[in-house]
């Protein structure tokens, strides 16, 4: 029997979704032998209905301030951890693998980071609700059932986008949204990722092929944002998949996707 510590995972929500609906991936990959949590975002209560309840608590809330959260986690960590981020949860787990504070990191569907030009029409209807307003930089933002079955539930059933929207939406700050926009205009945006990081471990961005709030393009560009780098960077594609893949019905496939990504690099053994 080892007497290694766990690997730490965590996992990092975007915008709209509760830390919460991480929970099955972080029973299944307890099961499978990590130590894993999904700690929310400064603000973020424990509960969705009081997520729902209490918006402004998240309001103003921008990705250096989330930056700074996980970081506070990794620090009172036993070793680094292994990050997993879907949406905004990818961008902030990018940018902590490339401050060396993680062991490696998987970015699903992750947001824009700086040096990503495409911007798909399609992702622009999608965070339409925050941009239609100036004054939405400084508030949280909810989405209306119709609005997330665009933005997250296009690639199931109208029913059961609805059941996750009913299940795990809750209200997001507008900040990040602007400050991705804004970032190929700004020297010291806080979107910026240290891609040129040779010494930091491996990266897996997954896509899904229907995804409309970040489609393959920005996927595939964020990709050649670290063409100038030697350390490990993986692209991984489900065809079918939109922006639900982390909590729809096939979230399964998608997490033993990544365990298996996980075990062939023998990252599952205490650092």
């Amino acid at each position: 029997m080892s007497t290694h510590p766990a690997t730490p995972v965590l996992f990092i929500h975007g915008l709209w979704l509760h830390p919460s609906s991480w929970q099955p991936w972080v029973d299944l990959f307890t099961d499978a032998g990590y130590a894993a949590e999904a700690p929310g975002w400064p603000g973020v209560p424990a509960t969705v209905d009081a997520a729902r309840a209490h918006e402004s608590l998240i309001a103003g809330v921008g990705i250096d301030d989330v930056v700074e959260r996980y970081r506070q986690v990794i620090e009172r960590l036993p070793a680094k951890p292994i990050l997993v981020g879907h949406s905004f949860g990818g961008m902030i787990a990018e940018k902590l693998l490339g401050m060396d504070l993680a062991r490696a990191a998987i970015a699903i569907d992750a947001a824009q980071i700086k040096g990503v030009l495409p911007l798909p029409l399609s992702s622009l209807r999608a965070t339409l609700p925050v941009f239609k307003n100036p004054a939405n930089k400084g508030k949280a933002v909810s989405l209306t059932a119709e609005q997330f079955r665009y933005a997250f539930g296009n690639a199931v059933s109208p029913e059961e986008s609805d059941e996750l929207y009913d299940r795990w939406a809750i209200p997001a700050p507008g900040k990040p949204l602007f400050e991705a926009a804004a970032a190929n205009f700004s020297l010291h945006s806080p979107a910026k990722v240290d891609t040129r990081n040779d010494a930091r471990g491996p990266l897996l961005l997954i896509m899904g092929g229907q995804d409309h709030t970040v489609p393959e393009a920005i996927t595939r560009s964020t990709l050649k944002q670290y063409k100038h780098s030697y350390a490990s960077t993986e692209l991984m594609e489900f065809e079918d998949r939109g922006h639900s893949l982390t909590i729809d019905h096939g979230w399964r496939e998608i997490a033993d996707r990544c365990l298996a990504w996980l075990g062939e690099r023998a990252l599952a053994e205490a650092a």
